[in-house]
């Protein structure tokens, strides 16, 4: 899937994984797709409800070896 830009979250644990992402999607237009990746298993969650929350659509979540990769439209 395409994207525009890229977080790698890999290593942080609970909240900072969402509070990057948030940090992240604040600089894209809307519509444009940010990539996460994530390994804390809090991210399961977190990503889905921050999306609920914030507006933005949570356009896949797939595990990636040890990472679980998302993809985020901005609202």
């Amino acid at each position: 899937m395409t994207h525009h830009a890229h977080l790698d979250a890999t290593g942080l644990l609970c909240p900072l994984p969402v509070l990057k992402t948030a940090k992240r999607l604040q600089a894209l237009a809307p519509g444009e797709v940010l990539r996460i990746e994530t390994d804390d298993p809090a991210a399961l969650i977190d990503m889905p409800h921050y999306c609920a929350e914030s507006g933005h659509l949570l356009l896949s979540q797939e595990e990636a070896g040890a990472a679980m990769v998302w993809m985020i439209q901005k609202k």
